[in-house]
């Protein structure tokens, strides 16, 4: 069954909290301070899932929030990438911290291995974008 989320539906959390789950699968009205308290809820938990993130896209796609709605669905894509590395691509972006070829493999990288073709594609546009304006590493210093 697909669901097709409108403005009427956010936030989530209040409007159409059978549809929140964790990154395991629990629904959110399982995490609840004494489920913490016993155990029952772990760090990875308190993570939002990619279900989640698509959904908010949803919403933004059907406000005319594009951009939103874009942002929404690579860091869904994001959630399958571990943190150490979310943080060497962030740095990796950074103007005249990488070559294009260093972008290029994070590119590939994303794609190959965490299936996060949206977030390549960013990858790959500042890549032309830091040529076209001088701002690959060892370049314009």
């Amino acid at each position: 069954m697909t669901t097709t989320l409108g403005p009427a539906d956010y936030p989530l959390s209040v409007n159409r909290p059978d549809l929140i789950r964790t990154p395991s699968g629990k629904p959110i009205a399982e995490v609840t301070m004494p489920a913490v308290v016993a155990g029952e809820i772990t760090a990875d938990d308190l993570r939002v899932s990619a279900d989640t993130l698509n959904l908010q896209g949803q919403i933004s796609d059907s406000v005319g929030r594009r951009q939103l709605a874009e942002n929404m669905r690579r860091a869904a894509e994001l959630t399958a990438v571990p943190d150490e590395e979310v943080l060497a691509i962030y740095n990796a972006l950074r103007p005249r911290a990488s070559t294009r070829q260093r972008l290029t493999e994070i590119a590939e990288r994303l794609e190959s291995v965490y299936s996060a073709s949206n977030c390549a594609a960013l990858v790959r546009e500042a890549a032309e974008v830091y040529e076209a304006r001088n701002l690959l590493a060892g370049e314009g210093a």
